[in-house]
């Protein structure tokens, strides 16, 4: 297996110059950079990044857990992330903990063995005491932490007015809204509220049907949605509180002979591919995913080099119109 000296002996180099270029630091010329990439690849060396953070303390790697691989939204967000990462020419080791405390425990642990960079955290039921003495950047997604390093959600108040007002601009005068998980305070919520607000405002019939941890964690809604629209026949307008749900109930709809959006009319929320596969397709409140994602490595990246972060975003949301309204 060959060696850091074999590479420098190999491309006429000091050992020195070789580790700068491996770990970018310093100037090198284009020229001395290319000949070190091209003789590591024809001695197929491979940098053993475990030992190089030794010297740094960390790895180029970024932990991302998240409480679903499956769900649309995390699966696109984790996407975007994994893009931002490589374009900073960091990696990321991906943790998938469907909500267990014990396993985001562990992957916890299994972070700061690995010497990442930072955390970036996309699920809503770790222990705030699980990151005291944790000495690395932690950025939130749509959670926020008190004392987490950074946090980045959508205006998920303004999402929730949106969406009613252009159900009931859209005559809609019995409303039902499909809204988060009753057992964990998320950001989301205020999704809810929005909506809410807005109907009461707007003197709008309305209905929360609240979901529960075992239909997010399974994703299955369809029997749920089924009881709720046998319960309120008059409801002519739907907000769920994600395009996941959404699609439930077109499927819902479908074997009920309810006609979208002839005689009821559909919005979701977070506007992910799903939303664009269905028939019809489905309105929906646009969350910047990319930007997010964008956003928390850049974040990640800042405060692990030391630099003053803001501890809380808000990026703005906005209504996608499709065939659904």
């Amino acid at each position: 297996m060959a060696t850091l000296k074999d590479v420098a002996r190999e491309a006429g180099l000091t050992v020195s110059t070789v580790s700068r270029v491996l770990n970018n630091r310093g100037y090198i010329s284009e020229e001395t950079r290319q000949k070190v990439y091209s003789v590591m690849k024809e001695l197929n060396y491979q940098p053993n990044e475990v030992a190089r953070s030794l010297s740094k303390q960390s790895t180029k790697t970024i932990g991302v857990i998240v409480p679903h691989i499956r769900h649309p939204y995390f699966s696109e967000l984790v996407s975007h992330l994994e893009s931002q990462a490589y374009q900073h020419k960091y990696k990321i080791l991906l943790f998938n903990s469907k909500e267990k405390n014990e396993k985001e425990r562990e992957y916890l642990e299994m972070c700061t063995s690995n010497r990442v960079a930072g955390v970036i955290l996309c699920s809503g039921t770790v222990a705030v005491e699980e990151f005291k003495g944790l000495n690395i950047p932690l950025i939130t997604v749509e959670r926020y932490l008190e004392n987490g390093t950074a946090a980045i959600e959508c205006d998920n108040l303004q999402g929730g007015r949106l969406a009613a007002k252009h159900l009931i601009e859209s005559g809609c005068k019995h409303l039902i809204h499909f809204s988060g998980v009753s057992e964990t305070a998320m950001p989301a919520d205020s999704r809810a509220i929005g909506f809410r607000e807005t109907c009461g405002a707007m003197n709008i019939n309305f209905v929360e049907a609240v979901t529960s941890a075992y239909q997010y964690n399974n994703l299955e809604y369809h029997d749920y949605i089924e009881a709720a629209l046998k319960e309120n026949p008059k409801v002519d307008g739907v907000f769920a509180s994600s395009d996941l749900i959404a699609a439930q109930v077109i499927q819902v709809c479908a074997k009920l002979g309810i006609r979208i959006p002839e005689q009821l009319k559909l919005i979701g929320f977070d506007d992910v591919f799903i939303a664009t596969l269905t028939t019809p397709r489905i309105t929906t409140i646009h969350q910047p995913v990319r930007e997010m994602a964008k956003m928390a490595i850049e974040l990640l990246i800042s405060a692990s080099e030391g630099k003053i972060v803001p501890s809380r975003t808000l990026l703005p949301v906005s209504l996608v119109k499709r065939e659904s309204t």
